[in-house]
C-alpha cells in the first residue's frame, strides 16, 4: 500500500548539456573498423553498449523516429540504424504519439567520416577545457598546475551547478577573460556591502549570517574560474597555441599545398612547437595532401622534429582509419563542388571574424542538408520501413537526434548548440556519441588500432 508510483528511469547516458548526450563507452574506434569483419565478435560487448545506450536516448526523450538514417559508407552505422529499427517494430514501448508533420529523424554517423575535428585546437570554454585539462564527468583536475590551492586541485564544471558556467561554456577564449574580470568586479563589490566592519547591530550580524554561506559557495566558484583560466592561459602560452592553432586552421579549411608544406616544415623544427603539436599537424597535413602530398616526406621531417617514432607511424594508421579510401564524401567538400565554391567563395568575400574558429565541423554540412529535405539518399540512405513518408529523402524534420559512433567531440556541440539558438526554422537537434573526445583521448583509441 505503501507504493505510489513505479517509474522507469534509463541510465544508459549521461546528459552533458541541453542538447548533447554521451554514454561514456571508450575503445569504440577499433569496433567501428572491425564491423563487419571476422574481428567484429571481439567488440560485440561494446556494440551492444552503443545500441543500448541509443534506445535508452529515445526511451528517455519519448521519442519514436519517424525515419531512421544513416551514413552509407559505414557498416557499423548502418547495423545500429538498422537494429534500432528493428527494436522500435518489435517492442511496444517505443509506441509514444508521433507529430503529424515532419516529425523526428534519426541519423546515425560513423566518427571516421570526420577524423579531422578532434584534432584541432579548442579556444571555446568548455571545449578548451576538455582539451587542455580534460573534463570528465563534469570534473577537471587542477592537481599539479602552478599556483593552484589544495581546495581547487578537483573542481566540478557543470551547466546544473554553476551559473557562471552554463552562461559562458560557448564562450571564446577572449571573451571569456572579459566575462570572468565582470565576475571578479560582482564579487568584490558584494563583499564590500557585507564588510564585517559595517556590522554595528544586531540585526546586521544576522543578515551577515544569513548572507555568509551565498558569499563563501560565490568565493569559491569565483576561484574555481580565476584558477582554470588562469591555467588556460599559462599552457595557450607555454605550448604556443595561438601560432599552432591559426595553422591547424588553415590545414582543416584551405587548400595551398605549397605554403603548407613550407609552413608545416618550419613548425616541425621548430623548439617552441611540442610533440603532441606537431604529431597532430602532421596528421592534419596528411589528411588533407593525402594523394598529392609526399606524406612519406613528411614522416620523415616528423621523425627529425622529434616526433617518436610510434607516433610518427600514427599517419599511416590515421590514413587507414579515416583516409580518403575509409571515410564517406564531404570531409573536404568532395562530394559536392558546388557546395565547396560557394563556401570558399563566401569565406573570401566576407572574411573570418576569428582565425581560430574558421573550422565547421562536417556534422552541420549534414544538418544544413536535413533541414532542407536535401540529404542525399546515396550517402545517407534511409532504413526501409521506418518512414512514414513515402519520400524520406525530401522530409524536413521537427527534431534531429544525431548519434555518432566512435565518439563525439564539444566543437560539434559549440555548433550545434549555436544552431539551436539562432536557428529559425525552430528545428531542434539533439547530438549524442559513444564519448567525448578530445585530441589525446582520440588518438590514444587511435593507437589501438
Amino acid at each position: 500500500e505503501r507504493v505510489r508510483q513505479v517509474q522507469e528511469f534509463y541510465g544508459d547516458f549521461v546528459p552533458i548539456n541541453e542538447d548533447l548526450l554521451t554514454l561514456q563507452c571508450r575503445h569504440t574506434l577499433a569496433m567501428t573498423v572491425a564491423a563487419g569483419t571476422s574481428w567484429a565478435q571481439n567488440h560485440a560487448h561494446l556494440y551492444e553498449r552503443n545500441l543500448r545506450g541509443l534506445q535508452g536516448m529515445l526511451l528517455s526523450l519519448r521519442r519514436k523516429p519517424s525515419a531512421i538514417r544513416y551514413a552509407a559508407n559505414s557498416v557499423v552505422a548502418q547495423q545500429l540504424a538498422r537494429d534500432v529499427h528493428d527494436s522500435i517494430v518489435s517492442d511496444q514501448v517505443f509506441h509514444f504519439r508521433q507529430s503529424r508533420s515532419g516529425g523526428l529523424l534519426l541519423l546515425v554517423l560513423d566518427r571516421r567520416d570526420d577524423p579531422v575535428t578532434p584534432l584541432l585546437s579548442q579556444w571555446t570554454y568548455q571545449a578548451m577545457v576538455h582539451e587542455l585539462l580534460g573534463l570528465n564527468n563534469h570534473r577537471v583536475i587542477l592537481r599539479g598546475a602552478p599556483n593552484v590551492s589544495k581546495d581547487l586541485e578537483e573542481v566540478v564544471l557543470s551547466a546544473n551547478q554553476d551559473d557562471f558556467f552554463k552562461t559562458n561554456r560557448h564562450k571564446n577564449f577572449g571573451e571569456l577573460g572579459e566575462a570572468i574580470q565582470a565576475l571578479l568586479k560582482e564579487y568584490q563589490k558584494q563583499t564590500q556591502q557585507h564588510n564585517t566592519s559595517n556590522l554595528n547591530t544586531i540585526e546586521d550580524m544576522q543578515n551577515f549570517m544569513d548572507k555568509f554561506p551565498e558569499l563563501r559557495s560565490r568565493s569559491h566558484n569565483v576561484s574555481k574560474h580565476v584558477a582554470i583560466m588562469g591555467e588556460l592561459a599559462r599552457l595557450v602560452d607555454v605550448c604556443s597555441l595561438m601560432d599552432v592553432s591559426q595553422f591547424e586552421q588553415e590545414l582543416a579549411c584551405a587548400d595551398d599545398q605549397s605554403a603548407h608544406t613550407r609552413e608545416l616544415m618550419e613548425k616541425l623544427n621548430s623548439p617552441t612547437v611540442k610533440i603532441p603539436d606537431k604529431l597532430r599537424l602532421g596528421l592534419l597535413y596528411s589528411l588533407r595532401y593525402e594523394n598529392s602530398g609526399n606524406v612519406h616526406l613528411i614522416q620523415q621531417a616528423m621523425g627529425k622534429g622529434g616526433v617518436p617514432p610510434d607516433m610518427v607511424d600514427l599517419v599511416n594508421v590515421m590514413l587507414r582509419y579515416g583516409g580518403f579510401k575509409s571515410r564517406g564524401p564531404g570531409l573536404y567538400g568532395e562530394h559536392n563542388l558546388v557546395t565547396k565554391m560557394t563556401k570558399n567563395f563566401m569565406t573570401s568575400v566576407q572574411g573570418v571574424s576569428n582565425v581560430y574558429s574558421q573550422h565547421v565541423p562536417l556534422v552541420m554540412d549534414t544538418i544544413q542538408s536535413a533541414i532542407k529535405g536535401k540529404l542525399p539518399s546515396k550517402i545517407y540512405p534511409c532504413i526501409s520501413g521506418s518512414s512514414r513518408s513515402l519520400s524520406p529523402e525530401t522530409m524536413i524534420p521537427e527534431e534531429i537526434i544525431i548519434f555518432m559512433v566512435g565518439g563525439v567531440t564539444y566543437e560539434e556541440a559549440t555548433k550545434i548548440s549555436e544552431f539551436n539558438g539562432t536557428n529559425p526554422t525552430k528545428i531542434k537537434i539533439i547530438l549524442g556519441g559513444s564519448t567525448v573526445h578530445n585530441s589525446t583521448s582520440f588518438l590514444e583509441e587511435l593507437k589501438a588500432l
